[in-house]
């Protein structure tokens, strides 16, 4: 039967192209428009890690005051040098790291190429066991490496194939700002997004990571930041870079591993107990004001999704529904001119059951046209999502098998359901009223 019922529907189809016509691109416009922006959408505000996210802490601690804190007597999102040591120090956590951007010179393997600027970050080995970055090659350093303030370096796939082809490179030395690091491992490629772990940088949708250096020897070599630092009110001027470093300006994203809610707990109650130690000793003239957020809670607070993003998918929505209610009208004109068939149908014996799906399955089939389609408009529109969005974020839309599932999908469900009415008014048709009054 229901190669029957596809047979009539291609048939009636056929039969009345401009109306066809009208339905087909009314679904595929509506389902485009929904289906790019959804594209965004899903990347920007998905979990990045959610097998882990539950289990990943951010730490803030207030160490400059109300008076330079933002609405809330929210603390800085980041920490500075003495608090970011002291709790690695402390290790109340089972995995702990502290981090922060870095954009080393690399110098090249090949004495006539150029050298280039590899961006990165300064931090310890507890990152990529925390965050399970994935390797190729090798693995990364060691605890004994961080408190050895080893020269070792991680660095990504892309620049693995940049300096070495592609080879194994572990054993091998990079120069990274005229300086010999020891390559340990090789990662895959690895970019989650947002980047969840360095948000205070405004880093969340920025190229995939190159380079990782041991934050100890980062320090003791003087290799700069390249991202933000918030000194509140505290001067600027600094006479040595060991005077800055212990001024209380936030530049260090701190991250704990607590597997349990208790775990949480303690950990926070550490925090208070530390502000309060720094409270007594004169450092702090505050209450003690900290915080902990995991993963997606520290996402919802830095507010990372863009907000033009969910307003476009708002409105691509709301353009699909006026779609969709357009395509009612045309489905209703289209079955009650057909009441003479119906009255004839019923009158051989075919139910309403059977009316229903006769009529239901000739929506899919405008709605599979539709959605074809708008798979190709879908297509073409990411070409020019740039002009709605920031370019780290344009990039990050793709089409992908998932995508053009969903796109099928959707359009064929949505114009089922727009077909429910039209189609109960066509099965309420009188047999015999049909048949008198023709």
């Amino acid at each position: 039967m229901l190669t029957y019922y596809l047979g009539l529907g291609w048939r009636s189809l056929r039969r009345n192209p401009v109306l066809t016509a009208l339905m087909v691109m009314a679904i595929a416009f509506g389902v485009a428009a929904s289906m790019i922006t959804w594209s965004v959408f899903r990347v920007v505000s998905g979990n990045p890690i959610p097998w882990k996210s539950s289990q990943l802490y951010n730490v803030q601690i207030d160490n400059r005051g109300p008076q330079y804190n933002e609405p809330g007597n929210e603390p800085p999102d980041a920490l500075n040098y003495t608090d970011a040591v002291a709790l690695m120090q402390a290790h109340k956590a089972p995995h702990q790291t502290m981090l922060y951007d870095i954009s080393p010179s690399v110098l090249p393997q090949n004495p006539n190429d150029l050298p280039s600027t590899a961006f990165g970050y300064a931090t310890t080995a507890d990152f990529f066991t925390m965050f399970d970055v994935p390797f190729k090659y090798g693995s990364p350093w060691t605890n004994a490496d961080d408190d050895a303030h080893a020269a070792v370096a991680v660095i990504s796939e892309e620049l693995n194939q940049r300096l070495f082809g592609g080879a194994n490179s572990v054993g091998r030395d990079v120069t990274l700002d005229m300086r010999t690091y020891r390559i340990v491992g090789v990662t895959e490629h690895w970019d989650p997004k947002p980047r969840y772990y360095d948000v205070y940088d405004n880093m969340e949708f920025a190229n995939p990571s190159q380079v990782y250096i041991g934050v100890n020897r980062a320090i003791d070599v003087h290799v700069g930041m390249s991202g933000r630092n918030n000194c509140g009110g505290a001067p600027m001027r600094f006479t040595s870079d060991e005077q800055w470093l212990h001024r209380e300006c936030a530049w260090i994203p701190f991250w704990a591993e607590l597997p349990t809610p208790a775990d949480a707990q303690r950990y926070k109650e550490f925090l208070t107990a530390y502000s309060a130690e720094q409270q007594r000793a004169g450092r702090f003239q505050w209450a003690p004001n900290v915080r902990l957020r995991n993963v997606t809670e520290w996402l919802d607070h830095e507010k990372v999704v863009p907000a033009e993003s969910r307003i476009s998918l708002f409105v691509s929505i709301g353009f699909f529904v006026i779609c969709l209610v357009n395509t009612i009208g045309l489905l209703l004109a289209k079955f009650m001119r057909r009441s003479s068939e119906i009255g004839v149908r019923r009158a051989l014996g075919a139910t309403r059951r059977e009316v229903y799906a006769q009529f239901l399955m000739e929506a899919a089939t405008v709605g599979l046209a539709g959605g074809v389609l708008g798979l190709l408009l879908t297509i073409v529109g990411m070409q020019g999502i740039g002009l709605l969005f920031e370019p780290d974020v344009a990039r990050l839309a793709h089409v992908d098998v998932s995508l053009l599932l969903t796109t099928l999908i959707v359009s064929v469900l949505a114009t089922v359901i727009a077909a429910f009415y039209p189609t109960w008014r066509a099965a309420q048709v009188q047999p015999a009223w049909q048949l008198k009054s023709n």
